[in-house]
């Protein structure tokens, strides 16, 4: 069923798409249009993983250089019967991740190193668990194809603006033109939107299941989602259209975001939970045990924790042994 809906919503864009190329250049302007829509999938299907990592300076790390984060979503990986797939960390304290690769056997995750120093083992099991329920569920190569179409109409809106805008061919037609430019750029945002609020409610239940610990998947969103709105990220500032690949938005409202509220999603964790018969508290059977309090530590940090005398509280997963 939600593949079906996919189709149709990246099929409405596409023919979106194609309708504000006619209206803004004839017959000819539509075949324009699908050639271009055409022409940016095809580079998107190729491309979309560098472009993204390269925008995120995102640095791939491996079992020497991260061996505790790398083995994390190896483990995950596993359980969910995915390909190893390529593992980066971002320098940037804004907690957040995402997924992406045109398909199972090249896709790549990424997670930003305050998103490790934030969170506890299980925590950061939970959200990679999520990215790669993305992968899983194949959304990377759909939703980066998605924001691609929907980018190229508002291009093609701006573009239209001035091209119409010095053209005498009428009220109608100029009226015609006008709405077409701020028509279809928010008729593209509501279809992105749509995609894009299923595939996040998909990746959270797949996200439960490989991890098999609902509860610490609400907690890291939680988490996640108060301290994204208060740290700046300097990528989602630079293009907005990043913020959908996080797995939690920022700076957006719930009626303009490309992501169901959270509060609906941890919602729906627990009550996944109750269902599973998950105890909240116990850790995922995802590798080597989280040390008991007072230190809530994560896979994830190639330091050791402090000693007892030291109540400082340190998320194995930060490279940088931030508290």
């Amino acid at each position: 069923m939600n593949g079906m809906k996919t189709t149709m919503l990246l099929a409405a864009l596409t023919a979106l798409f194609m309708a504000l190329g006619y209206t803004l250049g004839g017959s000819g302007g539509a075949v324009i249009a699908l050639l271009v829509a055409a022409g940016m999938n095809l580079f998107t299907f190729w491309n979309a993983d560098k472009i993204v990592l390269s925008m995120h300076n995102a640095r791939e790390v491996d079992e020497r250089s991260a061996p505790d984060f790398y083995r994390l979503v190896q483990q995950l990986a596993q359980r969910a019967g995915l390909p190893m797939p390529r593992v980066y960390l971002i320098d940037q304290d804004a907690p957040n991740a995402f997924a992406t690769g045109r398909d199972p056997h090249h896709a790549a995750v990424a997670a930003t190193t305050g998103l490790l120093a934030m969170l506890s083992r299980d925590e950061v099991a939970g959200v990679m668990a999520h990215e790669l329920g993305h992968v899983k569920n194949r959304d990377t190569l759909i939703m980066t194809m998605v924001a691609t179409i929907a980018g190229a109409i508002s291009m093609l809106a701006q573009f239209g603006l001035f091209f119409r805008g010095g053209r005498d061919d009428g009220h109608g037609n100029m009226l015609a033109s006008l709405l077409a430019v701020i028509v279809a750029p928010f008729a593209a945002m509501i279809v992105q939107m749509a995609i894009s609020r299923t595939r996040e409610y998909g990746a959270d239940r797949a996200g439960a299941e490989i991890s098999g610990n609902p509860h610490a998947l609400a907690s890291a969103l939680a988490k996640i989602s108060g301290r994204a709105q208060a740290i700046p990220n300097p990528v989602a500032q630079r293009n907005p259209a990043a913020a959908q690949l996080y797995i939690v938005p920022t700076h957006v409202s719930e009626l303009f975001s490309t992501h169901p509220a959270t509060e609906k999603r941890i919602a729906a964790l627990q009550e996944m939970a109750g269902a599973m018969g998950a105890v909240e508290g116990k850790p995922a059977d995802v590798g080597a045990p989280v040390t008991p309090a007072p230190f809530r530590t994560s896979a994830l940090s190639p330091i050791a924790a402090p000693p007892a005398s030291a109540p400082r509280r340190r998320s194995a997963l930060d490279p940088h042994g931030r508290g």
